[in-house]
C-alpha cells in the first residue's frame, strides 16, 4: 500500500471528506491532523475490531514520530473510554504485534509505557490499592494525572510521600487534605 492509498482508506473509513490527500501526503503536519481526526472517530466507536488495521496503516507513515504520536493518541482515547482494566488489557494485547513494528526502540518503549500507565490507572480507578513499588513503575505523566484526578485518599497520600517529583508530591498532598475525598 502507498501512503496515498492508506490515507484515502483511513479517511473513507472514518467518513471524513474535507481533506486534501495531496496536502496530507506532502506535509506530515497535515497527516498528523488527519490521524488525529481518524483516531477520534475510531476511538468513539463501540467496536475495537478495526483498531489493529488502523495502527498498521498509521505505522506505514514515513515519519515514525508522526506514527508514534497517532498511536499514543489512540491508546489515550481508548483508555479514557475503557469500561474496565480487563477490557483495555485485552485490547492492548491485540495491538502488541503492531506496536513491535516501530523501528525506533524508544518509540516502542514509549507506547508500551503509555499502555502500562493506563492499565495501572484503570486498575486504581477500580479500587486497586497501589504500592509504592507499583507507583514507581508508572511515568511522571501518569503520577501527575493520578495526583490531579484520583479521589482515593490512600493513593494521594502515597503520591504525597513518594511521587517522583516535588510538583506531584505537592499536588497530591494538597488534594489528600480535601474533605470531599473518599477513604479508599
Amino acid at each position: 500500500m502507498t501512503l496515498r492509498s492508506d490515507l484515502a482508506e483511513l479517511l473513507a473509513g472514518a467518513g471524513i471528506v474535507d481533506v486534501d490527500i495531496d496536502d496530507a501526503v506532502e506535509d506530515e503536519h497535515v497527516r498528523w491532523a488527519v490521524y488525529r481526526s481518524v483516531v477520534a472517530v475510531a476511538a468513539s466507536s463501540c467496536s475495537r475490531e478495526r483498531d489493529r488495521a488502523l495502527v498498521a496503516a498509521i505505522l506505514r507513515d514515513p515519519v515514525e514520530m508522526v506514527s508514534k504520536s497517532a498511536v499514543v493518541e489512540l491508546v489515550d482515547r481508548v483508555a479514557e473510554k475503557a469500561s474496565d482494566s480487563g477490557v483495555f488489557r485485552q485490547w492492548s494485547v491485540q495491538l502488541r504485534s503492531e506496536i513491535d513494528r516501530f523501528k525506533v526502540e524508544s518509540h516502542r518503549e514509549f507506547v508500551r509505557r503509555r499502555v502500562y500507565d493506563w492499565q495501572f490507572y484503570l486498575a486504581v480507578k477500580e479500587g486497586h490499592v497501589a504500592s509504592s513499588a507499583e507507583l514507581a513503575r508508572v511515568t511522571r505523566w501518569m503520577q501527575r494525572r493520578l495526583a490531579e484526578e484520583s479521589t482515593s485518599r490512600r493513593l494521594l497520600t502515597l503520591l504525597a510521600e513518594s511521587g517522583s517529583s516535588k510538583k506531584i508530591r505537592n499536588i497530591a498532598k494538597n488534594r489528600a487534605g480535601s474533605r470531599e475525598l473518599g477513604t479508599r
